[in-house]
């Protein structure tokens, strides 16, 4: 099998899966309660939730840019947030974001040459930077949550905050030390990022008129950030919301005003992804900060 016809098999299976579980998240629910919920919405809530994913954004491809000009690709802001917003549109259609990261990379490494190794591995620790927050977010939802399952490891989510911290920051400094001078400062901006996000979906979840079990609703959001990553749907597409589906039974939530909280996201962030479009057509040029 050619390289071609394997790209192609991988995107059929990523449609297949997808829309496998759509389907199976539909027949859990019921569409009638998901849409209700969504017609008494409230916009300016959804417009905040709008603004702060917007922002998250901007200081995600700011963290990136970080590292680019850690190895000598010193993009201008502007061209990287371009870049980064083609990137996000290509996230829509190919799995887990792993196919737009693949095409900044392989134009960074075309205009500046910095060594596709190198690129790579930047590439890979702003994403893991991001999840490091991630993670040290959902320990800390996790001790707060009253609930009984997670009650019993709080130590573990004690230890596992600064165990994280000293595992990444050990990791980079022995594999990938050429960005060791900006590990603290990737480090603020991820907290940056996933808080606003954070209280993007608070503002989804009021928007909603969600205001019982909130503290649950983002621990699942979080969870399901994770989960989206992986390389297995369109866009994130169906991952996320298997999540919200199960978290929600298990922490005690309703399942349709779950799903309905994690198609609002999805929407917002295809609403913004989709503006990356401009920039397929009429690819960034990608210009450099005079030394």
């Amino acid at each position: 099998m050619t390289e071609k016809q394997r790209k192609k098999l991988f995107a059929v299976l990523k449609v297949v899966i997808s829309a496998a579980l759509i389907y199976f998240i539909f027949t859990k629910i019921n569409l009638k309660d998901v849409v209700e919920v969504f017609q008494t919405s409230k916009p300016f809530y959804l417009l905040c939730a709008l603004l702060l994913f917007i922002a998250s954004k901007i200081f995600n491809a700011f963290r990136l840019n970080l590292y680019f000009h850690q190895i000598d690709a010193p993009l201008t802001e502007l061209s990287n947030l371009k870049l980064y917003l083609l990137g996000m549109f290509y996230n829509l259609f190919l799995p887990g974001g792993i196919g737009g990261d693949a095409y900044k990379g392989y134009v960074v490494q075309k205009r500046f040459q910095p060594g596709t190794k190198k690129v790579v591995a930047v590439l890979l620790l702003d994403r893991l930077s991001g999840m490091l927050l991630i993670f040290i977010y959902g320990c800390i939802l996790a001790l707060v949550l009253k609930n009984e399952f997670l009650f019993r490891f709080r130590y573990l989510f004690l230890v596992g905050i600064p165990l994280a911290i000293v595992i990444f920051w050990t990791a980079t400094k022995k594999f990938f030390s050429y960005t060791l001078p900006i590990f603290w400062k990737s480090f603020g901006y991820s907290a940056i990022i996933q808080l606003l996000q954070l209280i993007a979906v608070f503002f989804i979840l009021k928007s909603l008129s969600i205001e019982m079990h909130m503290l649950s609703y983002l621990f699942i959001f979080l969870a399901s950030s994770i989960v989206s990553v992986l390389p297995l749907t369109i866009g994130g597409i169906g991952s996320r919301e298997v999540t919200f589906l199960y978290g929600a039974k298990w922490l005690g939530l309703d399942a349709n005003t779950s799903i309905a909280v994690s198609l609002v996201f999805f929407l917002i962030t295809a609403l913004v992804s989709l503006t990356g479009i401009f920039y397929h057509f009429k690819k960034p040029k990608l210009e450099a900060t005079e030394s």
